[in-house]
């Protein structure tokens, strides 16, 4: 699952929507400060490749690279909002989350090695379903408690030239103590070619009984040579989120986490 967003305000962006840090501890006023807006091409770290920039609703566009000092399967993404980065996440070839990073608060959330059922993208593709209950923590001593499943829907799109599949998914994350954080469920994509998530069309609620629909798909895809490859600034939907006005979103703080798988 994109399983990141990260949209709304960031997507498997968006997507990003105060951080679930404060209510796991039980904070509820979480802030985002912004980082200077720039329109330079993405140069990923040294040592790594850029595969492809894609631009989703939500106005997030996210590059898609793999590292070859990582282990065989494992790919980065980075996400770009107006302001600049905002988190990135690393997943291996099961789409397990192995680490997401919030870039405007340095939170690190990585994947706990013992889970009671990993997430499985071999699983999903071959039987068409996949349940996964795992844990996450962070380098500011949180732990957040994943639950839910993936769905193949039979359905295929074509999306400026990638050929994609649809997905139904549930996903509840609690905080240590079992308390529901947020709840979120819809539809995505998933790239066999690429081994990874793409955000889509979804409802999520969190612990105060806010509620938000939000859709984070992928518009373009720009791969080496061809116009908007690199590129940082996104296009689609964010004229939308200035109307919103910067209004604070849970979900986009939480959106580390939704996007992780992407």
């Amino acid at each position: 699952m994109v399983h990141m967003p990260i949209t709304g305000c960031t997507p498997r962006v968006n997507r990003q929507r105060a951080f679930a840090r404060g209510v796991a501890t039980g904070a509820a006023v979480l802030t985002l400060s912004a980082l200077p807006s720039s329109a330079a091409n993405f140069t990923p770290p040294q040592g790594c490749k850029l595969e492809v920039t894609v631009q989703n609703r939500g106005c997030t566009v996210s590059q898609h690279y793999r590292c070859s000092g990582d282990a065989p399967g494992d790919q980065w993404v980075t996400y770009f909002t107006p302001d600049g980065q905002s988190y990135k996440s690393r997943i291996d070839s099961e789409t397990r989350w192995l680490e997401s990073t919030d870039l405007t608060t340095g939170i690190i959330d990585t994947l706990e090695p013992d889970a009671k059922d990993h997430a499985s993208f071999s699983t999903l593709l071959k039987t068409g379903a996949d349940d996964f209950d795992f844990w996450t923590s962070s380098n500011s001593g949180e732990r957040l408690h994943h639950q839910g499943s993936d769905r193949l829907t039979g359905e295929k799109v074509n999306m400026d030239g990638v050929e994609l599949e649809i997905t139904q998914f549930h996903l509840t994350t609690r905080n240590e103590s079992g308390d529901v954080l947020i709840e979120r469920e819809g539809q995505q994509f998933i790239s066999r070619a690429q081994g990874r998530f793409y955000g889509g069309v979804e409802k999520s609620s969190d612990w105060s009984g806010a509620s938000e629909n939000t859709n984070d798909s992928p518009v373009s895809f720009s791969f080496p040579g061809q116009p908007g490859f690199g590129s940082t600034k996104p296009e689609y939907d964010c004229d939308l989120q200035m109307v919103r006005g910067g209004k604070p979103d849970l979900n986009r703080q939480l959106m580390i986490l939704k996007e992780a798988r992407t």
